[in-house]
């Protein structure tokens, strides 16, 4: 077996992300007190502090762009375009999403927007790679 592209290597590492992102918002909500409730079957909503509610939108928006992303790669791959650019667009959406979670739990104007574009380019740059 060899080992995998850089891109698979960034989405099995943006999955990691995802993962400690859903930690991070429930370790919020507990904080918050919330913990009966993260453990019930959530039929109503409470009202979170605004850094548990920042969490859970960047775990929410990460799963939209993770979408995309995957699509990415998943073009890269199967059309073989593979190359330094590839590989720089998805090690630059890992990094934009790494830097996403501060900047949206603290709520950092206008630089989460900023960094939310430079990941989501890099996703576009990926798949026009792959299917021009």
């Amino acid at each position: 077996m060899s080992a995998p592209s850089a891109e698979l290597l960034v989405l099995g590492l943006a999955a990691i992300l995802q993962a400690v992102q859903i930690g991070l918002a429930a370790w919020s909500m507990n904080r918050d007190g919330l913990a009966a409730w993260n453990a019930s079957p959530r039929d109503s909503t409470p009202a979170f502090s605004p850094l548990t509610g920042r969490l859970r939108r960047a775990v929410d928006n990460h799963f939209e762009a993770l979408a995309f992303f995957t699509i990415a790669v998943v073009l890269v791959q199967f059309t073989g375009s593979n190359g330094t650019l590839t590989a720089t667009c998805a090690w630059a959406y890992l990094i934009a999403r790494i830097f996403y979670v501060p900047a949206y739990a603290l709520g950092w104007v206008p630089w989460r927007s900023v960094i939310f574009g430079i990941g989501f380019v890099a996703t576009m740059a990926m798949i026009l790679a792959a299917i021009l």
